[in-house]
Order: structure tokens, then C-alpha cells, then sequence
């Protein structure tokens, strides 16, 4: 952490993002400074004192009316700024972070000003401010609709005003009302329909992208409010759901290893659920989220089934030259959810089959597999990149503080040497473009999560338990701990 934040103050300092090949700087996400705001959190836990004093000095320059944007991305700004400022206030009561939160809030709670309530989530804010009157659109992503609930909730608990709780409360009776009229019933498309008001229309669903958080903070809700039925009850009812159609068994050459995955399934028009079996390195948060929800709902077969799929993603580290998985890949399905024995034949013709999707000119499996690296169990490498994602490691983090089984921390540490040797750069640390290359170039690319989530969590990970505390924070998409209620001197409850 200290060397990347050492080259972002110097190379890029109230920039977006450092670029960490060319040291140079970025503007992703309005010119609002995201590495700073993401990373505030991680500096206090990380006990760089100094460093988090200059940083929240510095957010006073921030203009949120300000930007190079056309239009704001709704969800990035509450998960990343408002998460980033609430969460750094949670932890050092410096009033100022909390003024700022009220500052960014109160500027995007105009986008809720539509005539359902319901957010625009590209919200064209000059338009606002021109009184222009706009509507939510026919198709949002159901996470940036689904994941505004902990930071409103937060500000709520730490100001009084309920205006905030109640924007996002009735999002989620919406989502409770439709929950059952999908076509998948319990779970929600990835697109949702916002000037309908419309959550139940679609044929595709998943835990990965495009939903990953909308199932991520049900159970964080619950927990954030001291316990909710409605938070359990949809909680529940979806992750039946995807333990019935969405969490497979992969085939595996290893036949100790006991693995699940996550992939995304599709209802056709006659009713016939498909499973498409991809394995998408963002889906690897879903072990956590068990391993949380199986906790806080006195459920042991979830957190057995959180170490399977904490696990799958740890197997798939170790899998690839650089010992790091990739962005997406597509993996072999069991016939059932029970461990089925390794088929070589099996995994050729489905190695044929889903490299389809490249121009494979009729080549036959063992070519395939020799020319684009792809491990057995694995059908195809669809993106190969390694982004410096959080989502892994983030629920190694959540498994040892669940359990207390210390393999975890191993596990932990051969995954940080493996991210260490091949991320790092002259000035920190790059995204990489291709996992099946020990010897891959490096990306010019070093997003704020980085320093927000997957630096926190290895940090926390060989930390004292008791720091950051699983029953007095509830982490939001961000990893940006918030307080619960009645585990300090501010919020409800309290």
C-alpha cells in the first residue's frame, strides 16, 4: 500500500488513477480524485496516519459540481465516493468527511427526482441543474439499481434524516414485490426495466455481472439494520434459486477437490432453463457472501457451500502460469451437483465447443488447448486479464474470519506473492493482459479498488480479528467498512 500510494501522490495526485506502466495519470471517473476518496478507509486501518490526514485535507478541492463526465454513473460514485467518505468517518470522526458526504449526496439525490422515484443511473446532471425533467430508462444494470441501499442507509443512521433511507427503501419493496414473477422465481434479470418500474421481465440471470451486488447486500442490509425480515426473507428466497440453477460442480481432474462454481443461466421462451457453465473472476465474491448470510442466518450448509466456492476460485488461481485467474473463463459442468468423475473425452469435446466463439479454423481439442493455454476443467479462456480484482482474495478474507481455519491465510499468502511478482512496475503495481503468460506485458491500468479493496483485505486478512471487526462493520461493494449500529457513538440504535 505504501508504494502505491507513494506513486499516486507523486505521479497523480488528485488525478482518478495513476498509471502505473508510463507513470503517468487518468481521469475515469469525473476528475474527482477516485484513488484518494476509494483509498481513505485503507489508510487509516492500515495505520498511515499522515498519509489519511493529507488525503482528507485535500478533499476539500474536490468540486463534485465539477466534471469532464457527460453524465454521472450513479452507482460507481455512491460505492466509491460516498462509501469511501462515509466509511473513513465511521472510523476517524472527522467531521469533514461526513460534510462531504452530505455534499455529494445531496447533489445526486436529484436524480431520484422522477416521476416513479426511481433513480436515473446515468444521471445527466447539467440537465438537472437546468431544471430539464428526466426519467429512469428502459434498461438498467440490476447491481447499479440494486446497490445504493448500504451507503443511504449509513448516512440515515449517522444524520437522523430519514430522506435518504426511505429513496432506497422503495427500490427494494419493489424488488420484494416482483421477486416471485421473474422467470426464474427468487432471483432478478440483469436488466431491469426503470421507467416501467419493471424487475421481473428478462431471461438471463447470474451472481457475476451486472447483479453481483444487488444479492451481495441483501444479507449486509440485514445485518446494517440489526436484523430485517424483508432483507432475509429475499436473501433466502434467492439464494435457493441459484443453488437450484445458477451454482454448478465443475469436473475436475483433481478428484479430491471438492469445488462449486457460479455461471449464468438463461430461461428460454419455451420455459427451458439453460446453464451457461462461465467463470467470471468478479463472481468469486459469491463465497463470501455465503460464508456471511451463513452466519448471519444461522446456516451451516452455506457457509460448507461458501467453502466450496471460495475454494473454486482459489483452484482456478492455481491453475494458470502466473498462478493468478483470469478475467473470464468457461469451465466443464458436472451432469449433476454431485462430484462426478474426471472425463478426458468430456472435457476435449467441450474445449471444441466453446472455443467456437474464436475463429478456430476446425482445429481439433489438443491443439486448442496447447495453443491458447486452457488447463484441464477448463473449456476457454474468454478474457485472460488479471485487472487487480478484489473478489477472491475478498472472500479467502471473509472465510478465515468466519471459520478461524488459519489454511485460509495460507491460501492468502500464495495468491498476494503471485499478484506481487507479476502486477508489480516501476511505480507500483499494473493490471496484466494475459494469465497464461508468466511473461505477459503489463496493462497501464491500476483502478482505484486496488487500493480501496484488494490491498485491504490481504492486509486484513493476517490482521488481528478483532480490527475491523466482522460484528461491528458490514463492508459494502467498495470494501469500505460501516458501522453497525450500536457498536459506536454514531447511528441508530446507538
Amino acid at each position: 500500500m505504501e508504494r502505491s500510494w507513494s506513486a499516486y501522490r507523486r505521479r497523480a495526485w488528485l488525478m482518478d488513477e495513476l498509471a502505473p506502466v508510463s507513470g503517468g495519470n487518468k481521469t475515469t471517473y469525473g476528475g474527482w480524485a477516485a484513488t484518494l476518496c476509494d483509498s481513505l478507509d485503507t489508510l487509516w486501518i492500515m495505520g498511515m496516519k499522515d498519509e489519511f490526514q493529507e488525503a482528507v485535507d485535500a478533499i476539500a478541492a474536490i468540486d463534485f459540481t465539477a466534471t469532464t463526465m457527460e453524465t454521472i454513473n450513479l452507482f460507481e460514485t455512491t460505492i466509491r465516493y460516498m462509501g469511501g467518505f462515509l466509511s473513513a468517518y465511521d472510523l476517524s470522526g472527522d467531521q469533514r468527511l461526513l460534510e462531504k458526504s452530505l455534499e455529494l449526496a445531496d447533489m445526486i439525490y436529484a436524480a431520484f427526482d422522477t416521476p416513479n422515484r426511481l433513480p436515473i443511473l446515468r444521471w445527466d446532471f447539467h440537465a438537472a441543474r437546468e431544471g430539464k425533467e428526466q426519467e429512469s430508462p428502459d434498461e438498467i444494470i440490476l447491481a447499479e439499481i440494486g446497490s445504493l441501499s448500504l451507503e443511504f442507509t449509513r448516512l440515515s443512521q449517522i444524520t437522523g434524516d430519514s430522506k435518504w433511507y426511505d429513496a432506497v427503501a422503495r427500490i427494494t419493496d419493489i424488488f420484494e414485490e416482483q421477486q416471485q414473477k421473474s422467470s426464474l422465481p427468487g432471483m432478478w434479470p440483469l436488466k431491469v426495466n426503470g421507467r416501467a418500474a419493471d424487475f421481473a421481465s428478462g431471461d438471463t440471470y447470474s451472481l457475476g455481472a451486472f447483479s453481483d451486488s444487488m444479492y451481495e447486500y441483501l444479507p449486509k442490509m440485514f445485518a446494517l439494520l440489526g436484523g430485517s425480515s424483508q432483507y432475509a426473507k429475499m436473501y433466502l428466497a434467492a439464494m435457493d434459486t441459484a443453488l437450484k440453477h445458477v451454482i454448478f460442480r465443475p469436473m475436475v481432474k483433481d478428484n479430491n477437490t471438492q469445488i462449486l462454481a457460479s455461471g449464468t443461466t438463461r430461461v428460454t421462451e419455451a420455459g427451458e432453463i439453460e446453464l451457461q457453465p462461465e467463470f467470471q473472476h468478479l463472481v468469486c465474491y459469491t463465497g463470501g457472501m455465503f460464508a456471511l448470510g451463513g452466519r448471519l442466518f444461522d446456516n451451516p450448509a452455506h457457509i460448507e457451500i461458501a467453502e466450496q466456492l471460495t475454494n473454486g476460485c482459489v483452484w482456478a488461481y492455481r491453475k494458470f502460469p502466473c498462478m493468478i485467474m483470469p478475467e473470464n473463463s468457461q469451465l466443464v459442468p458436472c451432469p449433476t451437483d454431485t462430484p462426478c468423475k474426471w472425463n478426458e473425452q468430456a472435457w476435449h469435446d467441450a474445449v471444441v465447443k466453446d472455443s467456437a466463439i474464436f475463429d478456430n479454423m476446425g482445429k481439433n481439442a489438443r491443439t486448442l488447448i496447447k495453443e491458447m493455454h486452457i488447463p484441464p476443467g477448463f473449456s476457454t479462456i474468454r478474457d485472460a486479464k488479471y485487472h487487480l480484482r478484489p473478489e477472491a482474495i475478498e472472500s479467502v478474507f471473509l472465510m478465515y474470519r468466519i471459520t478461524g481455519n488459519s489454511t485460509w491465510q495460507e491460501k492468502g499468502w500464495d495468491m498476494f506473492r503471485s499478484i506481487h511478482a507479476h502486477t508489480r512496475t516501476e511505480w507500483a503495481f499494473a493490471a496484466i493482459e494475459d494469465v497464461t503468460n508468466s511473461t505477459a506485458p503489463k496493462m497501464d491500468n491500476m483502478e482505484s479498488f486496488w487500493t480501496a479493496e484488494t490491498l485491504k483485505y490481504f492486509y486484513l486478512l493476517y490482521d488481528d480479528p478483532t480490527h475491523i471487526s466482522l460484528d461491528e462493520y458490514v463492508f459494502n461493494t467498495e470494501a469500505h467498512p460501516l458501522r453497525r449500529p450500536g457498536t459506536g457513538k454514531t447511528g441508530w440504535f446507538s
